[in-house]
């Protein structure tokens, strides 16, 4: 069974007998999330519309739980794209010693390349959120995996550093159409109750590519060398987007040429992307990706495998070794954070925190440990930075549960931008603190040097940590607010109770602006 999604354009909330609780993501197939207790709400008839006074948008096509093997395949193929994307992303991370020599660069010279490829990822995520609601997941994956085998291709030829990095603006520019996209996928073929557990599994299994970056790809580069090494890496990525078009389709019922929301006009694009930004709850998921994800995202991408080897004086095959560990344990811990989001939905915040402690006190004793840390230390410290990334899925979850389903690539590319704009300042931190500490004519950094390196992150975090607690409470005034100045319903019996829902409520209003969450939601 199809509903249709009426999107309204213009702002305020509507007049409570307007109001159509089909715009909240977390209603669009009127069943409520697992574990909650919440009672299911009466399903309006189809096609429903807003009554006079009120401008409606076009309607947006949402299946009603096509969960099949139609929708799994889907998201398996999508998936896998994501971890295409990953395995692209992190191939530079392992590989940073080995391009230190092939372009003759120190170690600012080498953040540069990764800064290129993350600035490029965290400025396009807006843009890419709103073409995400214009044209539809399947054309945005197919465009984000070509321009990521084509910088794996230049990457695997380029001697000169402005080829490498172009190339990995390439790679930058492809991923960053990725996740996102994936995110939609699980929107539109999935009813709202599995979306927490889908899109924690998805940035999950996106983590086995960097599983073959860390391992395989080193092995490949060692044994064949630089060329081939990424030229294998090109092929990888050019059979997920074979397997992309042939198989993914934006929705159920939706051919390859056809996208699941119709064409938007500037305006209303400029309106939404307003709307989505002007949400507290979408800024603070955009601060709780920020503090949550930095800290594991830059040892995985550039600097974990330096320290490891410079620094704590391990060997190659023992420090991508724990980079592997790291990726096993977020695959672990993914499901375990859906778990728990969905299990204590008031106290998604208090998950964040929890996260960013624990990262903030390993790396305080490993960073105070007299000499080189002992092996267990820093096996605790990649299994608790494997939690950043869990961790910084839950700002998505804030995303769609503040936002109506026609914007939530706006908002969710408005919350992917923290946690990399975050991982740039600290990539091109620790390279700076890095040459400023290492002594002159040095052939690697000491100890010391990426000790004062690392100590950049405890300033991120601070920053961080405060600003989630601002639009928490900023999420609960606005919540406060909209509840105060609700009239109640005469069918208000019949649908789920504020503070019932895991977001924190039940009914809201829909359109351009959104009461958010309810009570204690963040």
């Amino acid at each position: 069974m199809r509903r249709s999604i009426v999107a309204r354009t213009t702002g305020g909330p509507p007049a409570a007998g307007n109001r159509d609780p089909g715009d909240a993501p977390w209603r669009y197939d009127d069943t409520p999330y697992a574990g909650t207790g919440a009672r299911r709400a009466g399903r309006p008839a189809a096609g429903r519309v807003r009554r006079a006074g009120h401008r409606v948008g076009a309607a947006v096509s949402v299946a009603a739980a096509p969960a099949g093997r139609r929708a799994t395949a889907v998201w398996a193929v999508a998936v896998t794209a994501y971890l295409a994307a990953v395995f692209h992303r992190s191939s530079l991370g392992v590989t940073g010693v080995d391009a230190t020599h092939r372009f003759d660069i120190n170690a600012s010279a080498l953040a540069v390349f990764s800064v290129a490829q993350l600035a490029v990822y965290a400025a396009m995520q807006i843009p890419v959120g709103v073409l995400l609601d214009r044209y539809g997941s399947r054309r945005l994956l197919l465009a984000g995996g070509a321009l990521m085998v084509a910088g794996q291709l230049c990457f695997a030829v380029a001697t000169d550093v402005r080829l490498a990095v172009a190339a990995r603006v390439l790679v930058g520019l492809g991923d960053a159409m990725t996740f996102i996209s994936v995110l939609r996928i699980v929107a539109f073929w999935f009813p709202g109750r599995r979306n927490p557990l889908l899109v924690q599994l998805t940035g999950t299994f996106g983590q086995v590519g960097a599983i073959l970056a860390a391992v395989p790809l080193v092995a490949l580069l060692h044994l064949a060398g630089w060329t081939p090494a990424f030229l294998v890496a090109a092929g990888l990525g050019a059979t997920a987007v074979v397997l992309v078009l042939v198989v993914v389709r934006d929705g159920p019922d939706v051919g390859p040429g056809v996208v699941a929301t119709p064409a938007l006009s500037l305006s209303t694009v400029r309106r939404e992307l307003a709307a989505a930004w002007a949400q507290p709850g979408t800024r603070l998921g955009l601060w709780s990706h920020f503090v949550a994800q930095f800290s594991g995202a830059v040892f995985a991408l550039l600097w974990g495998y330096p320290f490891l080897v410079q620094g704590q004086g391990l060997p190659p095959t023992v420090a991508a070794s724990l980079l592997t560990l790291m990726t096993v344990g977020a695959l672990v811990a993914g499901p375990l954070v859906a778990y728990l989001c969905a299990r204590h939905p008031f106290h998604r915040s208090v998950l964040i925190f929890a996260v960013t402690g624990a990262s903030a006190g390993v790396w305080a004793v490993v960073l105070a440990w007299p000499g080189r840390a002992p092996f267990w230390l820093l096996v605790i410290l990649v299994l608790v930075l494997a939690l950043n990334g869990p961790g910084a899925v839950i700002g998505f979850d804030y995303a769609r549960t503040f936002n109506p389903v026609h914007r939530i690539g706006s908002a969710t590319g408005i919350v992917n931008v923290g946690g990399f704009v975050a991982s740039i300042v600290l990539v091109l931190a620790i390279g700076v603190v890095l040459d400023l500490t290492t002594p002159a004519g040095a052939g690697a950094p000491p100890l010391d040097a990426f000790r004062w390196a690392f100590a950049v992150q405890y300033l991120l975090w601070a920053l961080g940590a405060v600003q989630v607690l601002r639009y928490r409470n900023a999420a609960r005034r606005r919540h406060t607010g909209s509840a105060a100045a609700r009239t109640v319903e005469p069918d208000d019996a019949a649908r789920v109770p504020p503070g019932d829902r895991p977001d924190g409520g039940g009914d809201r209003p829909a359109g351009g602006e959104s009461g958010g969450p309810m009570g204690r939601a963040a």
